[in-house]
């Protein structure tokens, strides 16, 4: 398969995610669902894991279980938290703000001096990301919604979680093969929701569960986990790593042509306003200088350890 056509199948899947999970925890508690996903997506990935199985040390494994506590139990449970606080088409817009903090991150953690068409660019696109958050204040008459500012801060909550799981991935990813990675992660990861889940199945139990339910566990554990981690690696792998984040741009049209017919969710003013800055500003950030600040990761890894 091409790569190029790997790379906007799994940013489809994964622009389809936000609206089908919404969907989904409609009628299905998002502990449960998270754990049913993880550990199906990390059974299906087992046999590829061990045919590339490699001896891997201790620091090692615990690199792996930061990208599982970082990447699964802290991005997926406050995703999953979010979701019905909010609307389902700001977590892509919101996701997409991580090159602004991971540019924050290598000014704090390595003292880099700002450069300012990169700042202002990453400001602006800061600015985005605070019209998102606050908008359930503007379109609601300046009356306060704690319930949709809290679920938007969850998704930024979870865009952090992403943030370091990429900061840790990237170093154990030149070590270790990638599915021994992801079996490993989505293993641990799906383990730390269990006791949220048993909890759960004391006001929910699966003779409840319905279409909505069915539909994200499907699609939670054979596409959106194995089938587009899967297409990422493979992608990845092919590509330079700088060109793989221009895909991640179709997640929002994405999300907004499934939220609007399943969940009736549509973009306003201040939805267009955001997606706008966020992307206005890290385009000039990364265009004018040719600055990518994925390039800065390891750097930011290795400062972190110190």
């Amino acid at each position: 398969m091409n790569p190029i056509t790997a790379l906007i199948i799994t940013n489809i899947i994964w622009g389809a995610a936000a609206p089908i999970f919404k969907f989904a925890l409609e009628n299905i508690p998002p502990f449960t669902l998270a754990f049913i996903r993880f550990f199906g997506a990390g059974l299906i990935f087992i046999p590829l894991a061990i045919h590339h199985w490699q001896k891997i040390n201790m620091r090692q494994w615990l690199e792996i279980l930061l990208v599982g506590f970082f990447g699964v139990t802290i991005n997926i449970s406050f995703f999953f938290l979010g979701l019905p606080k909010s609307t389902s088409i700001n977590v892509p817009i919101i996701a997409c703000s991580g090159p602004v903090f991971i540019y924050l991150f290598s000014i704090i953690f390595l003292h880099e001096k700002p450069k300012f068409k990169v700042l202002s660019g990453m400001m602006i696109a800061l600015f985005g990301v605070l019209v998102v958050i606050l908008s359930p204040v503007v379109s609601n008459g300046g009356v306060l919604n704690f319930g949709r500012i809290g679920g938007n801060i969850f998704f930024l909550i979870a865009t952090f979680g992403t943030i370091f799981q990429t900061i840790f991935g990237k170093d154990i990813l030149k070590k270790v093969n990638p599915y021994q990675v992801t079996t490993i992660s989505f293993l641990f990861g799906s383990l730390t929701f269990l006791p949220f889940a048993v909890g759960e199945l004391n006001n929910w139990s699966f003779h409840q569960l319905n279409i909505n339910g069915l539909i994200g566990i499907i699609f939670g554990v054979f596409f959106s986990s194995a089938v587009a981690y899967f297409l990422f690696y493979y992608g990845m792998s092919k590509i330079k790593a700088q060109e793989v984040g221009l895909f991640t741009y179709i997640d929002p049209i994405v999300a907004v042509l499934i939220a609007m017919p399943l969940l009736g969710e549509y973009p306003n003013l201040y939805f267009f306003i955001g997606a706008l800055l966020i992307f206005g500003g890290i385009f000039i950030a990364e265009k004018r200088i040719h600055y990518h600040p994925l390039g800065r990761l390891r750097l930011i890894t290795d400062k972190i350890k110190l």
